[in-house]
């Protein structure tokens, strides 16, 4: 079970968010704890460097250093001590990615955006397992916050009320999660689309008429049927990967592109040489445009 809901990077003296998670959760509850996210992020540099503002269910917890902050959304059950490990993780891993000469430069929401592969991978390691590098950590995390305790917040404080109903910097950014989108669609990316979705639908009539033979006669022949049905399935989600953002979005490219192409290496014989390149071509133009085409961030209506 999940216990942290939602991640994000700010800068300590704007608030400006620099990157954040993009899961999304439509509880009301934790939609009004993400203004309140919001509305504390462009406070925390009158704060000490760790923070909780606790509520009934979920609970914010921040962990700020120089430049950058790392705040979280997590359950009211979910242990301080876990949650302060998971953002000095978090905070280490973007240290180690970006300088503070950029940091500082940045002058637009999610300059950073690409930074949600890396917390959605440390998200899940906490939610999922106590692995042994959290274990590690949590004994010196635990003896820190003995030391110095996080400053000590309520989720219904007049002060985060205030930042949401009064604006000021806390009213520059709505959201807490970025609005985006991708960049239009290019004449060569629309081929691309018509291409696999042609492949597609051939991997799917070849796959179900053989189906209808193997489990009838031959059946040593579904290997093949599963040959023909799982590139279907890959020109699909490139289909949807083009159209859409997704995290891990290089990561999944490489993995359809490998099972399209061994696959229709496999099928040599049901198909000649002609066929195999021009679906490996296909999904080659298919990996090419899912690549290459980039998010454009969605400036809010009232500036920075």
């Amino acid at each position: 079970m999940s216990m942290i809901f939602f991640a994000c990077v700010v800068r300590v003296r704007d608030g400006l968010p620099l990157s954040a998670s993009t899961d999304f959760h439509f509880n009301q509850d934790f939609l009004e704890c993400r203004k309140k996210l919001k509305a504390l992020s462009s406070a925390l540099a009158q704060y000490p460097s760790r923070g909780t503002a606790k509520g009934r269910d979920l609970s914010i917890h921040f962990l700020s250093s120089g430049d950058i902050a790392c705040m979280a959304i997590c359950s009211s059950n979910y242990s301080t001590i876990m949650a302060f490990c998971f953002l000095e993780e978090l905070q280490w891993e973007f240290a180690a990615s970006y300088d503070t000469t950029s940091i500082s430069l940045a002058s637009r929401p999610y300059a950073f955006l690409e930074f949600d592969n890396v917390i959605q991978k440390v998200k899940w390691h906490f939610n999922r397992a106590r692995g042994s590098r959290a274990k590690a950590n949590r004994q010196k995390v635990e003896e820190e916050l003995r030391f110095q305790p996080p400053v000590q917040l309520k989720l219904e404080d007049p002060e985060l009320l205030n930042g949401m109903a009064n604006g000021g910097h806390a009213g520059v950014h709505v959201e807490v999660v970025p609005t985006y989108r991708m960049q239009p669609v290019t004449p060569l990316g629309i081929l691309s689309l018509v291409l696999n979705i042609m492949c597609g639908a051939l991997n799917l009539i070849r796959g179900v008429h053989l189906a209808e033979y193997s489990f009838q006669e031959d059946h040593e022949g579904i290997g093949n049927v599963m040959a023909f049905l799982l590139p279907f399935l890959a020109c699909v989600f490139q289909c949807y990967l083009y159209l859409f953002y997704s995290s891990a979005r290089k990561v999944k490219t490489f993995a359809l592109f490998f099972s399209i192409c061994l696959c229709n290496v496999y099928l040599y014989g049901l198909r000649n040489l002609w066929q195999i390149a021009f679906h490996i071509g296909v999904a080659s133009l298919a990996s090419y445009q899912i690549l290459t085409r980039q998010l454009v961030e969605k400036q809010p209506d009232c500036g920075v």
